[in-house]
């Protein structure tokens, strides 16, 4: 089998080995790794990509702006900084932040040990409207700040456990929850009216989609196009998933 597992007919299945080495990302010193698990022509969502990425011990992932995509940094190890208009935040594994349009954010490995995580990055219901060609506004979000906001929250979402993301970000990213699967049984998804993406942390099983499947293990991850559905079968040590879904309904068209 292929370092990254073979997607299957009904799921985009993929996971963190070989990932792409990248020097100085968004203009900062030092050399981390980057994969991308899906990408927005394999959706039907407003997604802009889902990704893993890992810095080393005192490595940093350059401070930068978004002005069309909000984004989700979910924590999968070590312990680090994330900086939000220039003011660190203690962030370690489990944290998830949640970051709006027109803050500047970056992050710094502050600990021993690797750093990694996950990024859900989404195009926000103004960019998609730009694309369609209905809006020429500015975003809002943008807009409204001033030096004294900022657009991010932070989580711990294995205290958490489940968080809706509608309550402050404003893109069709509807839920995220962290989820356990017992020995033996099993989680069902269907993307029907949402999109899916699952991310192994820990635990072992199996992945049934269509007429295929696909081992589970810590750093796979399931995603589920438009029309698909998938059953995640734990194994006897159970499974321990990071989940997102996004909704599929269409920004609402602006009037004038």
């Amino acid at each position: 089998m292929s370092p990254s597992l073979t997607a299957s007919p009904a799921a985009l299945i993929a996971d963190v080995t070989t990932p792409a080495d990248v020097h100085g990302v968004h203009g900062a010193r030092g050399l981390s790794h980057w994969k991308c698990l899906a990408g927005r022509h394999d959706l039907a969502g407003e997604w802009e990509a889902v990704e893993w990425a890992s810095i080393p011990p005192g490595g940093v992932s350059g401070e930068h702006r978004h002005t069309r995509t909000e984004e989700l940094y979910f924590l999968l190890s070590g312990e680090g900084e994330m900086y939000l208009d220039g003011t660190p935040h203690p962030v370690s594994a489990g944290s998830l932040i949640l970051t709006g349009l027109g803050t500047v954010h970056g992050l710094v490995n502050t600990g021993t040990t690797r750093l990694d995580w996950l990024v859900a990055e989404i195009r926000s219901p103004h960019t998609s409207r730009s694309l369609r060609g209905r809006t020429t506004t500015p975003p809002d979000a943008v807009d409204r700040r001033t030096e004294d906001d900022v657009n991010a929250r932070i989580h711990h979402l294995p205290e958490e456990k489940r968080i809706d993301p509608t309550t402050f970000l404003t893109g069709p990213l509807r839920l995220v929850e962290a989820v356990t699967v017992g020995a033996g049984e099993h989680l069902d998804l269907a993307s029907t009216d949402t999109e899916h993406t699952v991310f192994v942390l820990s635990g072992s099983g199996t992945a049934h989609a269509a007429d295929s499947q696909a081992p589970l293990r810590t750093g796979v991850s399931v995603t589920l196009p438009k029309g698909t559905s998938a059953r995640l079968t734990a194994a006897e040590d159970g499974l321990r998933l990071f989940h997102a879904e996004l909704s599929l309904q269409q920004p609402a068209v602006e009037t004038r």
